[in-house]
């Protein structure tokens, strides 16, 4: 019997834990090992923030829904990994050895990166911050906003693309709904109460797309006066401005950042990770170093950008490898990966955006419509009923084909 160890137990952990818990106790035992107690599932974060809508509905409870399906979950952070002798050790002192390990941590959300953002910033991407955002965005009766996504630096041991923002999907997110929520539930009216302006660190913003994307996002920032600042680099957030690398400054009553992305201190401190401490890994999403050791998700260094949609791709790689290793029939799929995301834009709409530019592929779509806001809801509500189960792999490739066709 086999030990696999999943350490971090988001999108690409579950995933891989649903791919493989079919073998628990006939090839293998599972260990799942998380800091928090429930899941969050991210994409719903934006409407906690931008509509009041219950945290309950992003977190998936984790000690039961994996105990009852054969496998032991540890509620800990892994303080130390020594892959050479096959073994954790965890923040209680408890060590723990494995046969496979998978590392899906995913990234930490630097905000002590930024001078003042623990003062004066806002966010989106954890429960925390999203809630703490919506109680401001209630009491925000008008003035200068300002969101974008800080710079992040990435490591060289692969090749990937070298984006300068993690993601800047939740950004529109986060201007639209906003902007909605201002007009539609506060009676605001757009450049007299309140100003969007937006800042991305690159030449261009969206730069994980093509064309396309980039001109049906445009077009709606352009009809709600929505400002746009390129190669703009966030160094600090004050009471009433945002300041940037090259000098400049732009007034701010409320600031809404996408903080840098970093590796936990676990990875950059052990043998595994690269220069920055991302995991460095082939095709296959198996460890450059060591062989038994699979990674996935936003942590690996081939996952760019950083996107939930990649994160389940990469840990369907992952999965299928190890089981192939253990002779099950199955094929390992390709490391083809794409940008695919449904960016809420309040009330009924969401623009659904599919693009493999950035991979050298041909497709380079996006479509504004309530039937987006649907795929969305649908998306998200199946994965809080099904305790973060993804929908099985022909919904997946059907909804592909639909998709790539509308």
């Amino acid at each position: 019997m086999k030990k696999i160890v999943i350490i971090g137990a988001g999108f690409a952990g579950l995933h891989i834990f649903y791919k493989i818990r079919h073998l628990i106790g006939k090839k293998i035992d599972v260990t799942v090992i998380d800091k928090r107690s429930h899941s969050l599932l991210k994409p719903s974060l934006p409407e906690v923030a931008f509509e009041g809508a219950p945290l309950s509905h992003s977190l998936v409870e984790l000690e039961h829904t994996l105990a009852s399906k054969g496998a032991t979950f540890i509620q800990s952070e892994v303080s130390e990994i020594d892959a050479d002798n096959n073994s954790l050790r965890l923040s209680s002192g408890v060590k723990v050895e494995y046969d496979y390990l998978f590392v899906t941590l995913g990234a930490i959300k630097d905000y002590d990166a930024i001078k003042g953002f623990r003062e004066f910033g806002y966010s989106v991407c954890d429960d925390t911050q999203a809630q703490k955002l919506w109680e401001r965005v209630k009491t925000f009766e008008g003035g200068k906003v300002v969101t974008g996504a800080a710079k992040s630096t990435w490591g060289t041991r692969v090749d990937a693309p070298p984006l300068l923002a993690p993601c800047e999907g939740p950004i529109g997110e986060i201007m639209f709904m906003l902007d909605f929520y201002l007009t539609k539930d506060k009676n605001l009216t757009r450049l007299d109460d309140f100003k969007i302006d937006v800042f991305t660190p690159g030449e261009i913003f969206f730069e994980d797309v093509g064309d396309a994307p980039r001109e049906v996002v445009g077009k709606y920032m352009q009809e709600r006066g929505l400002t746009l600042s390129n190669n703009k680099v966030l160094s600090e957030i004050g009471k009433d401005f945002i300041a940037f690398e090259d000098g400049t400054k732009m007034p701010c009553d409320l600031a809404i950042i996408i903080p840098p992305y970093s590796a936990p201190e676990v990875t950059k401190n052990s043998k595994i990770g690269d220069e920055k401490g991302f995991i460095p890994t082939d095709t296959t999403m198996r460890h450059l170093d060591y062989a038994n050791i699979f990674a996935a998700g936003d942590l690996t260094a081939l996952a760019q950008p950083k996107l939930g949609h990649i994160a389940i791709i990469q840990a369907g790689i992952a999965a299928a490898s190890l089981l192939k290793e253990l002779g099950e029939d199955v094929t390992i799929p390709p490391h083809d990966l794409e940008v695919f995301c449904i960016m809420n834009m309040g009330g009924h709409n969401a623009t659904l955006i599919v693009s493999d530019n950035l991979y050298g592929g041909p497709t380079d779509k996006a479509t504004y419509s309530p039937m987006s806001k649907m795929m969305k809801w649908g998306f998200d509500s199946y994965l809080y009923y099904n305790k973060g189960h993804m929908p099985p792999d022909f919904a997946l490739e059907m909804t592909d084909k639909l998709v790539k066709l509308f």
